[in-house]
């Protein structure tokens, strides 16, 4: 079998761990042929392809990005005609054949998962690997790429504590998550934040003002306000931005933010996430010996596994208010925005 391997959305820690795990077992395990197909999706249009093999994917396991380059293009764009859909059908279809494909392996996030649904429907062979410093990917209990996201943002939250101490502050912090707010709730708890704001659980200002202030009165030197990105903001300003001018107003206490960025995103993956970016690509080259298309690869407990790709479409794996990181963390006094 030959068989294709793309990367598409924004980096993540663990890409380049996944490509090789990926490679590793269809080569060495099952004697498949593997290219790397360049740009995303992109490159099922230009068929800029390379030659992978065990020897040009060793050294991979903690390099951070992708050797594959990535993009955000997607195959079957909403405003396009019908006909030019239809186009962009046929030579999809076409250079998949001309580059004598049997099989794509699809890395990355939401977009990335319904990109892959739509191509397997057109009849293409697909398995997918879900992507995502977010951790927002339906069907799958975590993602690659989060572990070092959260990892990144706990140690930004250590070192802020020092400094909001120091100067009596309230420092805020605001990560990535787009609109879920698994790393702000993850990362809030290991930095030892003192309130953490989500997306998907509303907020008073007011409230948390309160809150800070009553801190204040019983001695705390400093507060750390963790948000994420997401969150509801008044004619949609950052969020960071918007919340420390916020509470410095309501409460006259000296407030500044840190916005972490793409920092996240970058760099060498986690011990954790290089180990299930290679068990994940692994598994995918299993389906693909077995013929199991139109599946994603996913992590259930402790379990590698798969799931079908209709079922991923158009989900995203939210923060409930019923988590048991929220619950607990409420217990143990953290406030959630009211």
């Amino acid at each position: 079998m030959k068989i294709g391997i793309l990367t598409s959305g924004g980096d993540c820690p663990g890409i380049n761990a996944t490509i090789r795990g990926v490679c590793k077992a269809a080569i060495n395990h099952y004697g498949m042929e593997v290219v790397g197909i360049h740009g995303g999706f992109q490159g099922l249009f230009e068929s800029e392809t390379e030659p992978l093999t065990s020897m040009s994917v060793s050294g991979l396991l903690n390099t951070g990005g992708t050797i594959l380059g990535t993009s955000r293009e997607k195959p079957f764009k909403k405003k396009a005609s019908e006909e030019e859909k239809n186009e962009r059908t046929r030579l999809i279809i076409e250079n998949v054949k001309r580059m004598g494909l049997d099989a794509i392996v699809c890395i990355g996030g939401n977009g990335t998962q319904k990109s892959a649904y739509k191509l397997s429907k057109i009849g293409l062979n697909i398995v997918t690997v879900p992507k995502t410093i977010d951790n927002d990917v339906w069907g799958t209990d975590q993602t690659f790429g989060f572990d070092t996201a959260v990892t990144i943002a706990t140690e930004a939250i250590d070192r802020l504590h020092s400094t909001a101490s120091s100067h009596r502050r309230v420092m805020v912090i605001e990560v990535m998550g787009h609109k879920a707010g698994w790393i702000a709730l993850h990362s809030g708890i290991a930095g030892g934040g003192d309130i953490i704001l989500l997306p998907e659980l509303d907020y008073d200002i007011k409230a948390i003002s309160n809150v800070i202030m009553d801190r204040f009165k019983k001695g705390h030197t400093h507060t750390i306000v963790v948000v994420a990105e997401g969150i509801k903001t008044l004619n949609g300003r950052k969020a960071g931005e918007y919340v420390a001018e916020q509470i410095e107003f309501e409460t006259g206490i000296e407030t500044r933010q840190t916005v972490l960025g793409y920092v996240q995103r970058g760099g060498s993956p986690s011990a954790l996430d290089r180990i299930l970016a290679t068990r994940m690509g692994s598994h995918a080259a299993e389906l693909v010996a077995r013929g199991d298309y139109g599946k994603m690869v996913c992590l259930k407990g402790n379990e590698i596994t798969s799931i079908k790709l209709s079922e991923v479409n158009d989900k995203l794996k939210l923060v409930t208010e019923d988590n048991d990181f929220v619950v607990q963390g409420k217990r143990i006094g953290i406030c959630f925005g009211k």
